[in-house]
């Protein structure tokens, strides 16, 4: 499956550290064009770091190598696909696996068990999946609070006031996250600004640290890294004895202590959600409405669609399948920022891309970020044009990126969700407006976020 997943080169040691410990390969020369190596030990990964992220990296090799690209990390050779007719060709039989989670959980020393697509993985899955698809259903009231708090706070605000999008949607991603997936306890702020400063200091550390291994250079640094988790995972295994005793069973840690899964497994895919979850939902939600502030046209094209299917009543569930042109912003936002700039995957089997054959158990890049803005796919790619996906074409094309049907993420479809439902308040009672001069610059990590904090002003609707 082609996941949300956006990875930095961090995601991408650990997964070749990890599946070429226990699947040793062949060292054959593949013959596909590329580069090699700078250096014997580290290969490829200085140019990766002098490129400032691997999504940059990827975009200058499919520049200079075509479709179709190596690269090598460490004596290992990488495959890279950075256009959609390759990656249709793209054999591998393996649907089972997703590729964010299995390159976190490495990195966070979690492990699957019984190998990736091992009945265990694939039911443990399905668990997880239906978690968030249950959560969502029992808690959708408490996302409608939130966002209405929110939105209030804007309304109080004086017209010409300098509002700081990523902190509010980070706070508003942080606040659903904990309270649906841990319960009431953490409508405390006490209790969410801890977790929190443990979260930051984890995900701060993911981005950056194992990227350039300054992380392993620094005592001080690894040690608050390590005390960060532990604290985490002491608070997700007390939150999981603390449930097991409540007759409410109604949030997505409950879900799972229903099944059949260990305490410490339990505390695993909590800790997955919680960090995929916060960070896919808040950065949705920041460059969406980031976009809306540069469209006058979009934000009341919305409007329009909101009062034709909501009425004066707040969205639900059930009509958000309706909301279609809400779905196409949304879609549009995601391909626009590259919010999934890159995935990657074992290949289990042999395949073959044009005439290059990629040899079983290499690891096969999606360069989704150069996918997603090139010109042979999408007419004008670096425009924010949500009525693009009125084509059958482009929904076939989203849809084999991985990106909408049976195939999409659970982490993605919960921040659709949470981000309908945002819209749906705010742009019913406000308007957007970018401040002049300003640019939002993207930094393509693990997600693609605002290299800097960027700000908007609010007005009534009339």
């Amino acid at each position: 499956m082609l996941d949300f997943a956006i990875f930095a080169v961090t995601f991408v040691i650990v997964l070749v550290g990890a599946v070429l410990y226990l699947y040793p390969s062949s060292r054959r020369a593949s013959g596909i064009p590329g580069l090699n190596p700078t250096d014997e030990k580290d290969g490829n990964l200085q140019d990766i770091v002098g490129r400032g992220s691997l999504h940059e990296f990827l975009v200058s090799l499919h520049q200079e190598f075509g479709p179709v690209a190596s690269f090598w990390f460490g004596s290992r050779p990488v495959v890279s696909l950075g256009s959609l007719q390759q990656l249709r060709q793209h054999i591998n039989p393996n649907h089972s696996t997703d590729s964010f989670e299995t390159m976190l959980k490495s990195l966070l020393g979690y492990h699957s068990g019984g190998g990736a697509a091992s009945t265990d993985s694939i039911i443990r899955k399905k668990v997880y999946q239906g978690a968030i698809d249950t959560t969502l259903k029992n808690n959708f009231p408490l996302v409608l609070k939130l966002v209405d708090e929110l939105v209030g706070k804007w309304k109080s605000f004086p017209e010409d006031q300098h509002t700081p999008l990523c902190a509010h949607q980070l706070v508003l991603a942080m606040k659903t996250i904990t309270q649906l997936a841990l319960g009431e306890s953490f409508s405390e702020d006490a209790r969410v600004i801890a977790f929190r400063k443990n979260h930051d200091a984890i995900w701060s550390e993911i981005g950056k640290g194992y990227m350039d291994g300054s992380l392993e250079k620094s005592t001080s640094r690894k040690g608050h890294y390590e005390k960060a988790l532990s604290e985490m995972e002491s608070t997700l295994l007390s939150v999981v004895k603390e449930r097991k005793s409540q007759r409410n069973k109604s949030v997505f840690v409950d879900s799972l202590i229903q099944s059949t899964l260990t305490e410490r497994q339990i505390m695993e895919d909590c800790m997955v959600f919680m960090l995929a979850g916060c960070a896919i939902t808040a950065n949705l939600c920041i460059w969406a409405l980031h976009f809306l502030s540069t469209s006058e046209e979009v934000q009341d094209r919305l409007y329009k669609e909101f009062e034709e299917v909501l009425g004066s009543s707040p969205v639900s569930l059930e009509k958000i399948p309706q909301l279609r042109y809400c779905q196409q912003v949304l879609n549009e936002t995601l391909r626009t920022a590259k919010l999934t700039p890159i995935a990657a995957r074992l290949q289990e089997v042999e395949g073959k891309v044009d005439q290059h054959l990629i040899p079983k158990e290499s690891l096969v890049i999606y360069a989704l970020g150069v996918i997603l803005q090139d010109s042979d796919t999408w007419n004008a790619p670096y425009r924010f044009d949500p009525d693009r996906f009125e084509e059958e074409s482009v929904k076939k094309s989203f849809h084999l990126l991985g990106f909408s049907g049976s195939q999409t993420c659970p982490e993605l479809r919960f921040a659709y969700t949470v981000a309908t439902v945002l819209l749906s308040v705010l742009v019913r009672q406000l308007k957007l407006h970018r401040l002049k001069d300003t640019l939002m610059e993207v930094r393509s990590e693990l997600v693609s976020t605002p290299r800097d904090e960027t700000w908007i002003t609010f007005s009534l609707r009339n």
